[in-house]
């Protein structure tokens, strides 16, 4: 995964248009689909506009039949899915969301002062940062304010029997898989049938007799353990979109200063910062969790994003340290393809349609990645 991030963050300086999660952070900073290259392009806000909604609509499309249960398993040649139980949300859509929010943002909210000073960046892209500010503060306030109630599910077993289930929460402030208000959201706005039917909670020790991989559950196995839950959500997606809008204050150093240094001391103070505070945040109890990006998860990957932006910007700009580097360039060029070979199991059920004599015997098996 970080030889990925590094990929995605030298492709996006070096003027690509990388499509994946530290993913939603370079895509908003400095690649030839970003939002604000998008603006300058197209001085035109109303067809900036039209086209930054195209982008996305496109993108959310791929989504839905890359991650919407079309594709099975790469034990399982079939396809297909029901339109009533397809999952609604996913990375490609998370990205897409975020992406025409940003872009919208940096269509319509952006100050015209063309001096940039020391905080003349900040005033500028002042309104920018205010969303950000609601957004988070909006995402802690459903987060630890909302009151979860207990809730019932249905699911139907391999035998084909019918359980009823019942998850007891009466909380407020729960971050645990089964009581947060994250997952409360998506089941009243997606509705439950639209959620991610394998979340990673399967195969935690709670869930899984075979931890850390999936596996029969326990005798005293939780009641949400086989429950949806989408870790691409609707509330979780608005910190998405503070990562994206961190992104575009990168792209925006990159684009008003010209100096090696300043720009690397415009990045690094502020990532450096972001991933203190994100793990003093974690410390004090706010923790790291991927699953419903939190605040601290947030700050710790934009601030990591951020370095190690500055890092590749130093060894490839400054030092001319690029050729040691192409490989990453290459995948950073083709983020969305190879995200939607590897990331959505296209390339394993490709490859895993090839067999000898009977379909257990292919090169999936070979290589032990199944059979």
């Amino acid at each position: 995964m970080m030889l990925v991030a590094l990929s995605l963050l030298l492709a996006t300086h070096r003027g690509m248009a990388p499509r994946l999660p530290i993913l939603c952070f370079p895509s908003s900073s400095s690649s030839l689909e970003s939002p604000w290259h998008l603006h300058s392009r197209v001085p035109n806000r109303a067809l900036a506009t039209k086209k930054a909604m195209i982008r996305a609509s496109k993108l959310f499309l791929l989504g839905l039949i890359l991650q919407g249960g079309f594709f099975h398993s790469i034990h399982d040649l079939t396809y297909g899915v029901d339109v009533r139980e397809i999952r609604l949300m996913g990375v490609l859509q998370r990205i897409a969301i975020a992406y025409l929010a940003v872009a919208l943002c940096e269509i319509w909210l952006r100050g015209g002062a063309s001096d940039i000073g020391a905080y003349a960046l900040i005033r500028r892209y002042r309104h920018q940062l205010f969303v950000g500010l609601v957004l988070t503060v909006t995402y802690m306030t459903f987060l630890y304010g909302m009151y979860v109630p207990d809730w019932e599910y249905v699911i139907t077993s391999p035998d084909n029997t019918i359980k009823h289930l019942t998850v007891k929460c009466a909380v407020r402030g729960d971050t645990g898989p089964g009581c947060n208000a994250v997952g409360m959201i998506d089941r009243r706005v997606l509705r439950i049938q639209h959620l991610y039917m394998r979340p990673v909670y399967l195969r935690t020790a709670q869930c899984s007799i075979n931890t850390p991989r999936n596996g029969p559950l326990p005798p005293d196995a939780p009641t949400w353990c086989e429950a949806p839950f989408d870790p691409e959500g609707v509330l979780s997606s608005l910190m998405a979109i503070v990562t994206c809008l961190i992104g575009l204050q990168i792209g925006h150093v990159l684009v008003h200063f010209k100096e090696h240094g300043e720009r690397i001391v415009r990045w690094s103070i502020p990532s450096l910062s972001l991933l203190i505070l994100g793990f003093l945040l974690d410390l004090f109890g706010l923790h790291l969790n991927k699953s419903l990006y939190s605040l601290s998860y947030t700050c710790v990957t934009t601030g990591a994003a951020g370095l190690l932006f500055a890092g590749i910007y130093l060894l490839v700009d400054v030092y001319a340290f690029k050729k040691p580097l192409f490989p990453m360039e290459w995948v950073g060029k083709h983020a969305l393809m190879i995200f939607v070979l590897v990331a959505c199991n296209i390339a394993p059920i490709l490859v895993h349609g090839f067999h000898w004599r009977e379909p257990q015997n292919n090169l999936l098996k070979f290589i032990g990645i199944g059979g």
